[in-house]
């Protein structure tokens, strides 16, 4: 774990822009209809606070659900495609070229086929995460010293205990670093969805708020988007850390 010195430098030039901005627009070079001041974003936070909880807590949900269901399904193909030649060429080139449909033009589709509740957000949310975790797994697979397997194999080991104590135990670096990937993105595809349509969620709240001109609230839904982007990922390097022990043992 780093010292919570290391993150000073970040803090600083936050803490500087934030100042800028504020200067900014007190001096009244811009009007608060376009940029409000960093104040005025607080105060709408602190204000409109169990408004925007019930708006995030949905949101969570989502963004969790989703996450929770590309990691088990990255697991699985990543691992599927690992273990089979054959199904690597005709899954891989297909995964790819699926990366290439922006998500902002099946996020429409998923509202007609499954309505305006929690399932098409999920979907999308997975549809963004799944593919990062997959090649991650897949790759992590491939990477698994040689000697090791060999050493394992002339031991008697199984396909399955190879792959549970040697290949898998190999991969979670590339596994976590898939992970950290996916998991910034899955907030922004929760907030796609809701942005297309939903009864609840920061997406709507904040598409209310800017119809409505109430831009100070726009950038305070941004604001906890971000907090819950940072609180995500940082679930996510407690458990490698958890995951992973023999790699910080020596850490401080």
């Amino acid at each position: 774990m780093k010292k919570p010195v290391y993150y000073l430098p970040a803090f600083a030039v936050f803490a500087a822009l934030l100042l800028v901005w504020q200067a900014y627009t007190h001096a009244g070079l811009i009007d608060k209809l376009v940029l409000p001041a960093p104040s005025d974003v607080w105060h709408a936070l602190i204000n409109y606070r169990s408004v925007i909880w019930g708006h995030t807590a949905q949101t969570l949900l989502e963004t969790v659900e989703g996450l929770i269901l590309a990691i088990i399904l990255g697991v699985l193909s990543g691992s599927a495609i690992y273990m089979s030649g054959l199904l690597k060429k005709a899954v891989y080139p297909l995964l790819i070229a699926s990366q290439t449909i922006p998500i902002i033009a099946l996020a429409p589709l998923m509202i007609i086929w499954f309505g305006f509740g929690i399932v098409p957000k999920v979907i999308i949310v997975v549809l963004i995460c799944f593919f990062p975790i997959t090649v991650a797994v897949s790759d992590g697979l491939e990477q698994t010293p040689a000697h090791l397997v060999d050493l394992a194999k002339s031991m008697g080991a199984s396909r399955l205990k190879i792959l549970r104590y040697i290949e898998f135990p190999s991969a979670l670096p590339a596994f976590f670093s898939g992970l950290k990937i996916s998991t910034t993105y899955a907030v922004t595809g929760a907030i796609v969805g809701e942005y297309v349509g939903a009864y609840q969620g920061l997406g709507i709240f904040m598409q209310t708020a800017a119809h409505s001109r109430a831009i100070e609230l726009v950038f305070a839904s941004i604001f906890v988007i971000i907090i819950l982007t940072l609180v995500l990922l940082g679930l996510v390097f407690a458990a490698q850390r958890a995951a992973m022990p023999w790699r910080y043992k020596d850490h401080v």
